[in-house]
């Protein structure tokens, strides 16, 4: 039994999700015409409160289109020094949209109204950057599957009405979050001016996000998506998965959750373990004392049927997620209390 908890990434599609997709009825989305990506678009946005979705073949893609839209060459946007767009989508914000980047150092990924206050360029002032965007990643991938609390958004959103800001929201695990702090979409679509949603995180689609704002924004964003090599043909067979997963995989999230904190609490009982990071949703990252090599620990665990992944200076990462099953639970806990250095 290989019991891989890399990512939540790694689902294959059960049957039923498989049965969804051979019946799927499709055509040309390219001239949007495939009836199971409309439908799906259509759900989305109507799930959120906001007028129009566009699926796109990956969450960076979607991410990246959104930068583009609501910046130009030589602006600046805000994230978080931990954040997707900054960390990990190839340089893509430089590359594709010519624009840098002010880095707040947040707290597990997020930021205060505050810290955004204090990281805006006079507008006036022709020797700096234009800020023209802010982004924010809810959950946090790189700060532990961390939620974002909702009245800051808020303040934020306000900051940005202030001073003419775009504001978007890197919704890759949306869903996490939404399930641990009992929010909803609507709560997201009325604050943010994009957002980007993935199917294959938590739902266990095989691929496929969406994102999601003005009707404007959105017939601008088609474009792009061309650009960047996203027009896809008959892709409602991968519409029907998304479809399939938000009507069957959103509640069972909780599920992982629970393991995630199962997990925790056993490391935390462990002397070779130095630090856990806060449990919020799906992911949780620990720290291994200096005297234990990360590279040794993870061969012994992959020698013993577990895969995790390395984050650099001995912090190691490991995601709960729909494959993870009860039986391989109950193993990968007994082979972390079994492990002596």
């Amino acid at each position: 039994m290989i019991i891989n908890l890399i990512s939540d990434t790694l689902t294959k599609p059960s049957d039923n999700m498989l049965k969804a997709m051979l019946e799927a009825e499709v055509g040309d989305d390219v001239f949007k015409e495939d009836p199971t990506v409309n439908k799906l678009e259509e759900i989305i946005a109507k799930m959120f409160h906001m007028e129009s979705s566009l699926f796109f073949p990956s969450g960076t893609m979607a991410n990246q289109t959104a930068i583009k839209l609501h910046t130009n060459p030589g602006d600046q946007l805000i994230c978080d020094k931990y954040s997707h767009v900054y960390n990990y989508e190839g340089g893509g914000i430089s590359f594709n949209s010519g624009v840098s980047c002010k880095l707040i150092d947040g707290n597990r990924g997020m930021f205060t109204n505050k810290q955004v206050l204090n990281s805006i360029n006079p507008p006036d002032f022709y020797h700096s950057p234009k800020t023209s965007l802010v982004c924010i990643e809810n959950t946090t991938n790189k700060g532990g599957g961390a939620c974002w609390d909702l009245n800051e958004l808020k303040k934020i959103r306000q900051t940005c009405n202030d001073n003419n800001l775009s504001f978007h929201l890197d919704g890759a695990r949306i869903w996490n979050a939404m399930i641990k702090t009992k929010q909803k979409p609507k709560d997201f679509g009325l604050l943010f001016d994009s957002i980007s949603v993935c199917l294959s995180k938590g739902l266990g689609c095989p691929s496929g996000s969406l994102l999601i704002g003005s009707k404007e924004l959105i017939n601008r964003a088609i474009r792009i998506r061309k650009v960047l090599g996203g027009g896809m043909r008959q892709v409602g067979y991968l519409a029907a998965c998304g479809i399939y997963a938000l009507e069957n995989n959103i509640e069972r999230l909780s599920q992982d959750h629970i393991k995630a904190k199962e997990i925790e609490s056993t490391l935390f009982k462990l002397s070779f373990i130095k630090k856990v990071e806060k449990v919020e949703t799906n992911i949780v990252i620990f720290e291994i004392q200096a005297n234990v090599d990360s590279e040794f620990f993870l061969n012994i665990l992959n020698n013993k049927g577990v895969k995790l992944i390395s984050m650099g200076d001995n912090k190691l990462r490991l995601v709960t997620h729909l494959d993870y099953t009860d039986q391989m639970h109950k193993s990968f806990l007994k082979i972390l209390n079994d492990l002596n250095f």
